[in-house]
């Protein structure tokens, strides 16, 4: 299975002695055979290409998390110069978020438009983030967005209405740990209704690692916790949930493929 979107560059590495091979190698030996390691400002970019040069399974993104107010702001040339690097398979993560962040809303949308328009130039897909901006995320991917290679909603946690629009739009969703949360019954009733051939996996990590592991510092060998519990919801064997995730994600990134 592969973990479409964690922070690996952002891992808590304690009990790896500091080591990120370390990581690495727990993560494939829990059954997680790619990774895609999501960018959240331009600072770290070079990290984040970085790491995904140094291992053949592990991908790069580059972007800037709406919540990151005090990154320098995102510039399109910039931008599309590292879509071209061979590992660089997404732009984002970006987008819109009013729940944390509602007093910059102007600065959001313009930050996400120059992803949306990044991502449509270089060809890449975006990985966008949204939460309480519904209709001003669906504003800015219609108005924007490049709808054939469209993007992915990940660590969704909006309605099904949300997710049929971006849905009709090309768009999958991704789903994280916080499935298996005991508060997220609405999201898993969510999950229920979106087409298999429309879902991705996610950690997320470090952050919202999944029961049994809630608590502890997220790492992409907890996937296999989401994919039971997607699985479930799904009606459909791990192993199953697994080969349909993996083929979304190479339809969604194919330049994962090269």
């Amino acid at each position: 299975m592969i973990d479409s979107h964690c922070h690996i560059d952002r891992l808590k590495l304690d009990t790896y002695d500091g080591d990120l091979d370390k990581a690495v190698a727990a993560a494939k030996e829990a059954g997680v055979d790619k990774i895609l390691c999501v960018g959240i400002d331009l600072e770290h970019a070079d990290q984040v290409v970085g790491i995904a040069e140094k291992y053949q399974d592990v991908f790069a993104s580059v972007g800037i998390h709406p919540l990151e107010k005090d990154a320098a702001e995102p510039d399109l040339e910039t931008l599309l110069k590292y879509a071209k690097h061979e590992k660089v398979v997404a732009i984002g993560e970006s987008g819109l978020d009013y729940y944390y962040s509602a007093d910059n809303k102007e600065v959001q949308r313009e930050r996400f438009r120059i992803h949306l328009q990044a991502a449509a130039q270089s060809q890449l897909p975006i990985i966008v983030h949204t939460r309480d901006a519904r209709e001003d995320t669906l504003d800015l991917i219609r108005q924007h967005g490049d709808l054939d290679r469209a993007g992915v909603l990940h660590c969704f946690t909006e309605s099904l209405e949300m997710a049929q629009a971006v849905m009709e739009m090309n768009y999958m969703i991704s789903i994280s740990g916080i499935v298996t949360f005991r508060n997220a019954s609405e999201l898993r009733e969510v999950v229920k209704n979106i087409p298999l051939d429309r879902l991705l996996i996610e950690t997320d990590s470090p952050y919202l690692a999944p029961v049994p592991n809630r608590g502890k510092p997220n790492e992409p060998k907890y996937l296999p916790d989401v994919a039971r519990c997607v699985a479930g919801l799904k009606g459909v064997t791990v192993a199953e949930l697994a080969e349909a995730t993996t083929a979304n994600f190479y339809r969604l990134f194919p330049k994962a493929l090269r």
